[in-house]
């Protein structure tokens, strides 16, 4: 059914559909989009920001017609407020948070450099608005160096702004998205790449990025046809290969 709906939309008259989507999916989406156009011929606008935000947004009537969080509680919340349609929710991908530093053989170890210390500043995002800020305050709680590190932490108001602060090294290291430093680190060479902790999920709660076809776009066959598109293997082969892991689809 879903790739029959996708498909359905190539031979529509080509639509617009505006999306707010998580600021570590921004390099996923734009390639993304540049899929989904070429194949329907519908136009996408798309609006990233931390997930509090662009729910925030939503709630004082954004006029987004898709909503593409990096959690599953916001989503959840606009579906059961009526601002979303209800049944249209689902989980796209399931995020990775890593610790990165741009510098090369910077640690061993992501636990040790930790508990070290070594770094002047650590940067992550807001934990209240981003849920990759989130997951890297929980590594750090199950870690025990919450607390002990407050003087060190440079918070991102998005996990795009946190990965920027690493970026520019304004920060040593930082809590990034896993698809981040695979974006940024594709068309370097082995020895121009920085160093990398996948963070094992047993430090963190599952990162299940949820979707929701907005109230807004209930009526929009360009949004409807994106979200079918998002669940189309070649959408899926996309997501992959960004770091992202696939799971369970549906909303419970």
């Amino acid at each position: 059914m879903t790739v029959l709906l996708w498909a359905a939309g190539t031979l529509a008259i080509a639509g617009e559909v505006s999306l707010g989507v998580a600021a570590n999916f921004t390099d996923t989406t734009r390639d993304l989009i540049k899929r989904f156009e070429a194949d329907t011929g519908h136009r996408v606008s798309a609006s990233f920001g931390s997930t509090g935000k662009l729910y925030a947004q939503i709630r004082n009537g954004a006029p987004f017609d898709v909503f593409m969080a990096a959690d599953a509680r916001r989503p959840e919340l606009i579906e059961r407020d009526g601002a979303g349609v209800r049944g249209s929710r689902f989980t796209y991908a399931r995020g990775r948070l890593a610790l990165w530093s741009p510098t090369k053989d910077a640690f061993s170890s992501g636990e040790v450099y930790l508990e070290e210390q070594s770094f002047a500043r650590l940067a992550m995002a807001n934990p209240k608005t981003a849920p990759y800020g989130l997951a890297a305050r929980q590594v750090l709680e199950h870690l025990g160096l919450w607390q002990p590190l407050q003087t060190k932490l440079v918070r991102g108001d998005s996990i795009a702004q946190a990965f920027q602060f690493v970026v520019s090294r304004n920060a040593q290291a930082g809590f990034v998205a896993m698809s981040q430093v695979i974006a940024w680190e594709a068309a370097l060479t082995p020895e121009e790449r920085g160093t990398l902790w996948q963070i094992p999920q047993r430090l963190y709660q599952p990162i299940d990025q949820q979707v929701i076809l907005l109230a807004h776009g209930a009526d929009n066959d360009a949004a409807r046809s994106w979200m079918a598109f998002l669940q189309s293997e070649a959408a899926m082969a996309i997501i992959r290969d960004y770091g992202y892991d696939i799971g369970q689809t549906t909303a419970e």
